[in-house]
């Protein structure tokens, strides 16, 4: 090998090597997704004591119109713990959580309906929620959501559909399958 060939093999090499540097460098110095928390849904995340809030949301289809809170609690702690949340206008709801346990508020079995949502479909409003078990409590920014997306439209509370409209008032824990047999005597 003569020395044009080595200098130019010893080049080659040398730039293989800035180039895996570069690459491998990248990574090193970019912030990986998965070491960040977040919310991946439409409703926020909360922890409070022992108590975890996940997708938590409320639905309504007005601010001065009832709003429902839906999204699930898990207690953490051993013993039985109530969460407190108190919205706008002294609205105020309660949910049991037992221990070592969850609630999913999205059963009709489940409902922590608030007397006002606080907020207009799409905005944020302050909620203080509080839990009794160590006595934390914390001011969140909850979403109100409408039956804009249909999957809410089972969640919002009597006296929170939008006027005018004209499917018939009913209470979330109507099943579906009476919704289904009254709309096919409806036609």
């Amino acid at each position: 090998m003569n020395r044009a060939q080595s200098g130019k093999l010893a080049l080659a090499a040398g730039v293989l090597a800035l180039g895996l540097a570069t690459m491998t460098g990248c990574g090193y110095i970019t912030p990986q997704q998965t070491t960040h928390q977040y919310s991946s849904s439409d409703g926020i995340r909360a922890d409070l004591g022992p108590l975890q809030l996940r997708n938590m949301l409320i639905v309504s289809s007005g601010e001065d119109k009832p709003g429902r809170l839906i999204g699930a609690v898990y207690n953490s702690s051993s013993q039985d713990v109530k969460l407190t949340v108190n919205g706008a206008k002294g609205s105020q709801t309660q949910v049991p959580v037992k221990a070592n346990s969850y609630t999913l508020l999205n059963q009709s079995t489940d409902e922590a309906i608030l007397s006002t949502s606080g907020g207009i479909p799409g905005s944020l409003v302050d909620i203080k929620v509080a839990e009794d078990g160590t006595n934390v409590t914390k001011t969140v920014q909850m979403p109100v959501l409408d039956a804009t997306l249909p999957e809410y439209k089972e969640y919002l509370p009597a006296g929170s559909q939008p006027t005018g409209s004209a499917s018939p008032t009913s209470s979330p824990s109507t099943s579906a399958t009476t919704s289904a047999s009254a709309s096919a005597a409806a036609h």
